[in-house]
């Protein structure tokens, strides 16, 4: 039979427990208690956690394997690659195109490919001499427009075609994404000089497994807009593929690359892209002044008598500049002129230096 506490014995108990409150400290726990506790908390493996010690979140279905740091450097290079993909666009469409960046983020494959929608077009692209593959994967909003541009069409409102892309349209898409590789090659080529080239392309992103499903993935996202039309454009590289060159993306590296416009390796490679720039030249043959009397009545035949010799040298003018100065002649039955001088100006820059493929 239980033992039943009499009346001083319960009084007894109550002014012990009240006794206790009184006495406890209001001040944080002390070393010793924050020692107990720390000993209470002891796992399976033998491991304290300490109150010292930070404890993080860290979710094992999504790992993130890229720093803060290399994530902020990785953002930096793929801004620079939006604007200059909009300069591209631009002028390969004859109109205003927009591409921004909008987020960087570590998903798993299988995310990623849950999150796209179908039909799409879902490529993956090889990244020699990195081994595995990418992908680049562009949303149909804006495609349709792409395409409608690309044909001659009028000015599309916004609206979502939903139907498969036909053989002819695949052709003009893939000349898009050529000029999105070559865009992506030129940014990397400060981190890592790689070749892109289309190994596989499918409308349905279920369809194409790179990775494993759970595997760590680096997804960039960018907004294309043409008019009222937008997209978005992913870029989606498996973590394993910049593995080997993660370290690579940080911010020391990425503006130490930055850092020397002036060597010879930047001066070529702006040399070899101004290269191809179209200019205008023209030769002035002979300049002479009349009065608007004589021009209005000026009619076939009528000799103007300039003060120019037919031996003299002419200037040759690069845009509106008085650059050159020449001799008149004919070369492989064409009319020619003959630069003998320069026409040099005060504070004028000096000429870029020649490269081999110059001399040839």
């Amino acid at each position: 039979m239980p033992k039943v506490l009499n009346q001083n014995e319960v009084d007894a108990l109550m002014d012990l427990v009240q006794a206790s409150e009184d006495e406890a400290p209001e001040t944080p726990e002390t070393p010793a208690a924050t020692e107990a506790a720390s000993s209470e908390s002891e796992s399976a493996d033998g491991y304290n956690v300490t109150a010292s010690e930070n404890v993080y979140i860290f979710d094992f279905k999504r790992p993130e394997r890229v720093s803060t740091e290399q994530v902020s450097s990785i953002e930096a290079l793929h801004e620079g690659f939006a604007r200059n993909l909009s300069s591209s666009l631009s002028g390969y469409l004859r109109t205003v195109i927009d591409v921004r960046l909008v987020s960087v983020e570590q998903f798993t494959y299988s995310e990623f490919t849950m999150s796209v929608p179908s039909p799409t077009i879902f490529t993956s692209l090889s990244c020699k001499p990195l081994s595995g593959n990418v992908i680049l994967e562009m949303n149909p909003s804006i495609l349709f427009p792409f395409i409608d541009r690309l044909l001659g069409g009028g000015r599309v409102g916004p609206g979502l075609v939903e139907r498969p892309f036909t053989q002819i349209e695949m052709g003009l898409i893939n000349t898009i994404l050529h000029r999105i590789m070559g865009q992506l090659e030129d940014s990397w080529s400060a981190i890592q000089t790689i070749r892109l080239e289309i190994e596989e392309e499918e409308t349905n992103p279920m369809l194409m497994q790179i990775v494993a499903p759970n595997e760590p993935v680096l997804l960039l996202s960018f907004e294309v807009v043409m008019g009222e039309n937008s997209g978005l454009l992913n870029y989606c590289i498996p973590f394993k593929v910049v593995e080997p060159i993660i370290d690579e993306f940080t911010q020391t590296n990425w503006f130490s690359a930055l850092e020397d416009p002036g060597s010879d390796d930047e001066r070529t490679r702006i040399l070899s892209n101004i290269r191809k720039a179209p200019l205008d030249i023209t030769v002035t043959l002979a300049e002479v002044n009349i009065s608007l009397s004589d021009l209005l009545t000026m009619k076939p035949g009528d000799i103007l008598d300039c003060d120019t010799s037919a031996t003299s040298e002419l200037v040759l003018s690069v845009g509106a500049e008085e650059s050159f100065v020449g001799r008149p002649g004919s070369f492989k039955r064409k009319k020619a002129l003959l630069v003998t001088s320069m026409i040099e100006r005060e504070g004028s820059p000096k000429p870029w230096p020649t490269t081999p493929a110059d001399e040839n």
